[in-house]
């Protein structure tokens, strides 16, 4: 292929066939700056092997909403962009990027051309977030919906409260509530809690903070102990106990007091497939372990093990686990939660809601 096939073929795969379509108008007035467009944009530049397409297109999307004035080409890379793997949500931060550097005008702009286009494809925003003020620190939580009676979702401690962002847009009609614990997303650099009982505190102070009475508890990994212990000290507000791959603390990402987990753990959690095709699951599990508060994520983990999370209070237990699990096994879990609903979701690692959201949703009702 001659450079101006190449660009072509490149330009057609990251515009749905869209892209070739407009330089042929370009190109009955000005074959000069269509030649740019197909030789030297996309043949020279979009084609290398450098960098891949999504980052191209991010970056692309960045240079296009900072310079300004380029809102029709805007509306050529942000689909672009979807269609190479960038994540809605990474786009709308995108846009929150640019402000401080580029001003309030452009940002809104360039945010103005990604709803259009999540708009155009049914693509959700995010969910409402609350700012919650606790005694001693604040957090922040992820509130959908309304009404008394819920679902409380606790993530592990490596991670934060967007670890539930897909399972609970596949829950749009329920009220559903998840905050980031201690030392984990808004609330690093909180002070360390002593014990779990602190963190019962905390999460009976979001609750009464976003108006939610009653709430069935969904925990992650290692917040298995947070749910029963909120079980145990206030069972007038657990209605039921849902644990996805229940750990014991430290059991998912080292030992308490160490260097906390590394990119090797993620390997256990994820599962090899997923991480090969790097959708916004593995980039997000990632970058959370890559940016972990080492401290933080110890003073969690120490306060979780000072609590069983097998002494759930006679609240109904249900154990939700990925099929290919790596780290929690099936017989060990059958003794510890005796008496628990014990489901498996076909297809989905040790970390559930990233890689089967939509299946752990329905399994939730």
């Amino acid at each position: 292929m001659n450079r101006r096939e190449v660009g072509l073929r490149e330009f057609a795969r990251a515009t749905d066939g869209r892209g070739p379509v407009a330089t042929g108008v370009v190109r009955a007035a000005s074959p000069v700056l269509a030649d740019g467009v197909d030789r030297f944009i996309f043949a020279d530049t979009f084609s290398r092997s450098g960098l891949g397409a999504r980052e191209r297109e991010m970056i692309t999307v960045t240079v296009l909403a900072a310079i300004g004035g380029a809102e029709n080409q805007l509306g050529v890379h942000v689909p672009a962009a979807l269609r190479c793997g960038a994540d809605a949500e990474e786009l709308l931060q995108l846009c929150e990027q640019i402000a401080p550097y580029c001003g309030f005008p452009r940002a809104l702009n360039a945010l103005r051309a990604v709803r259009a286009v999540m708009e155009e494809r049914g693509l959700p925003l995010p969910a409402p977030v609350a700012e919650i003020a606790l005694p001693d620190h604040g957090t922040l939580a992820t509130n959908q919906g309304e009404g008394e009676a819920g679902d409380l979702l606790l993530h592990a401690p490596e991670l934060d409260r967007r670890a539930w962002r897909d399972v609970i847009a596949a829950m749009p009609d329920r009220r559903v509530i998840a905050p980031d614990l201690r030392g984990a997303g808004a609330a690093v650099g909180a002070p360390a809690a002593p014990d779990t009982a602190r963190l019962v505190q905390d999460t009976l102070g979001v609750m009464d903070a976003v108006g939610l009475r009653t709430a069935r508890v969904v925990c992650l990994g290692a917040a298995a102990p947070l749910g029963a212990a909120l079980a145990q000290a206030a069972p007038d507000r657990v209605t039921g106990l849902v644990l996805v791959g229940p750990l014991r603390p430290g059991g998912a990402g080292g030992v308490p007091g160490t260097t906390g987990p590394d990119a090797g753990d993620v390997a256990h959690w994820l599962q090899a497939r997923t991480l090969a095709a790097d959708p916004w699951a593995a980039r997000y599990v990632r970058d959370r372990v890559h940016r972990l508060d080492v401290e933080g994520w110890s003073a969690l983990v120490h306060a979780l093990s000072s609590a069983d999370p097998t002494a759930t209070g006679g609240v109904p237990v249900r154990v939700v686990l990925g099929e290919h699990d790596q780290l929690v096994e099936h017989g060990v879990v059958s003794v510890a939660w005796l008496g628990a609903t014990l489901e498996h979701v076909a297809g989905a690692g040790h970390l559930v809601p990233l890689e089967a959201p939509r299946a752990l949703a329905q399994a939730l009702g």
